[in-house]
């Protein structure tokens, strides 16, 4: 009797993988383990509207109070910009989970958001925090690595593919996640008037922007990269997803300030910093065409909110205050080696004092800690059942800490 063989892939029937044989063919163990493989993944994407109703019955809606609350557990200060954020984000899932409860022909528009601030406000943090206390998935990219198509750079299709990634693959719920783009003001154009020139990395971009924030279906690789003919790629709805843009628009004040008729020539410009913060509250659509943005993009984006410049107070209070402030993260370090770390108010106050100076915001915490606390960090185990405290001295490095 002839040695059956599979009529797949030529494999001989073994104990390990035996042989089904019929009248017209014969098939191996594992092609047709194969085989089931293939048609449940099948099975399983057809479905997938039943999945994503599954997801939605389970998911939570938050309140506004309750997204704010927190937000004020991880962002200090920027009260308004957390009120903007947390009426998006309520109205936004409210649209895409409850929007069948009222049996009328009445459709509610998404409402993206534009976060106007300086650099190291809490921009990016605020996005971060809502995505991750929804458990939705995130997407972050950087405006200024985005062209237009056809050109070198990152198509804008592919901030969608991140966000894919972000899902671990699952369309679904990319389709109600979040995307974030930072730094949106550095593609603003540099005249309200349209260049006969192209701007490949400016207007471009922002003519690109269009379509996927307003809600489309787009076609995206499924790794990122440039599209090319003849390559896959994945058909994703923007129409639930909730964009986000963030920006510090530096000199936008200054178009504020005009409009309002102030001065903003002359030599006192030394306390200009503290009275932007009022200033910059009071921008309009208007003044960011002024700015660069075409009208088109800012139409799209309908919540605009402004986060002010951070105080002295307000950075002593991110050192302590937050769940994940820095000062806490040092304490459980120097806990982990059973060592005491105390900081000293004046200590505190230097260390805000010096992240102001750099105007880095509150992302310049961390670096100027790191390079205080390098020389202790390296002595540490030798500080076991002691207290380590930080005075001024030390952050000024005009001392060592107290060891006691």
């Amino acid at each position: 009797m002839a040695k059956l063989e599979c009529d797949f892939c030529g494999a001989p029937d073994t104990s390990d993988n035996p042989i089904i044989s019929g009248d017209n063919a014969c098939i191996c163990k594992s092609c047709v383990n194969a085989a089931h493989e293939i048609m449940v993944g099948n099975q399983v994407s057809e479905e997938g509207s039943e999945t994503s109703s599954i997801t939605r019955e389970h998911f939570e809606i938050k309140t506004p109070a309750q997204l704010k609350d927190i937000l004020d557990d991880y962002v200090i200060g920027q009260n308004r910009a957390k009120k903007v954020l947390s009426v998006a984000v309520y109205n936004h899932y409210k649209r895409i989970f409850r929007k069948d409860e009222l049996e009328d022909d009445v459709e509610i528009n998404k409402s993206n958001v534009l976060l106007i601030g300086p650099t190291g406000s809490g921009k990016t943090l605020l996005a971060q925090t809502i995505a991750k206390y929804l458990d939705v998935p995130l997407a972050i990219a950087d405006a200024t690595s985005l062209t237009e198509a056809g050109y070198v750079g990152d198509d804008v299709e592919n901030v969608v593919t991140r966000l894919i990634q972000a899902a671990d693959g699952d369309i679904q719920r990319a389709e109600t996640g979040i995307i974030f783009i930072d730094e949106v003001d550095k593609v603003a154009r540099m005249s309200e008037n349209r260049s006969i020139t192209r701007d490949v990395s400016g207007e471009g971009v922002q003519q690109a922007l269009l379509k996927i924030i307003e809600g489309s279906v787009v076609n995206v690789p499924p790794k990122g990269g440039r599209k090319h003919p003849g390559q896959d790629a994945i058909q994703v709805d923007t129409t639930n997803i909730l964009f986000i843009c963030g920006g510090a628009f530096d000199g936008l004040e200054e178009i504020v300030k005009k409009k309002k008729g102030g001065n903003v020539l002359g030599f006192n410009q030394e306390k200009k910093s503290k009275d932007n913060n009022g200033i910059i509250a009071d921008v309009e659509a208007h003044d960011l065409v002024k700015y660069g943005l075409i009208p088109e993009l800012i139409g799209r984006l309908h919540m605009i909110a402004t986060l002010n410049e951070i105080s002295e107070d307000d950075m002593v209070h991110i050192l302590t205050e937050p769940k994940n402030a820095l000062i806490k993260q040092y304490i459980k370090l120097f806990q982990m080696d059973n060592v005491t770390l105390e900081f000293e108010e004046d200590a505190l106050r230097q260390i805000a004092k010096l992240a102001i100076e750099r105007k880095t915001g509150a992302r310049g915490l961390r670096s100027i800690l790191e390079d205080v606390m390098l020389d202790i960090m390296y002595d540490l185990p030798e500080y076991k059942d002691k207290t380590v405290t930080i005075t001024q001295d030390v952050v000024s490095k005009k001392n060592e800490p107290k060891i006691a």
